[in-house]
């Protein structure tokens, strides 16, 4: 029996389908925000890496993962891959990016 055969499946895919375009959609608008922080650390000098924010972020996305009902470990890789995202968009703007390694 094929998964589209139940007919609940095809609904409850549905709905995916639309908090998956959700969240690009707010992941968009999040880089738009995170692209004019760049702007202002570039125009500030401030380094594009924010080390303490970051661990302010991960401690408090954890605790709303667990009070979500979320595993903690998954949002703390999710928001690691943003934040690697923003530092390399932040250096990026500062014009500090260094070429990626070249495997041979």
């Amino acid at each position: 029996m094929q998964a589209d055969a139940h007919p609940d499946i095809r609904g409850i895919r549905d709905s995916i389908d639309n908090i998956d375009a959700a969240l690009v959609h707010l992941l968009a608008e999040r880089f738009k925000f995170t692209q004019r922080v760049g702007e202002l650390k570039a125009e500030s000098g401030i380094m594009p890496k924010d080390e303490a924010r970051e661990a302010r972020q991960i401690a408090r996305l954890r605790e709303i993962a667990v009070a979500s009902g979320l595993d903690p470990i998954f949002v703390e890789k999710f928001q690691g891959f943003i934040v690697t995202e923003v530092v390399r968009l932040h250096h990026h703007i500062a014009g500090t990016e260094t070429e990626p390694d070249v495997v041979a």
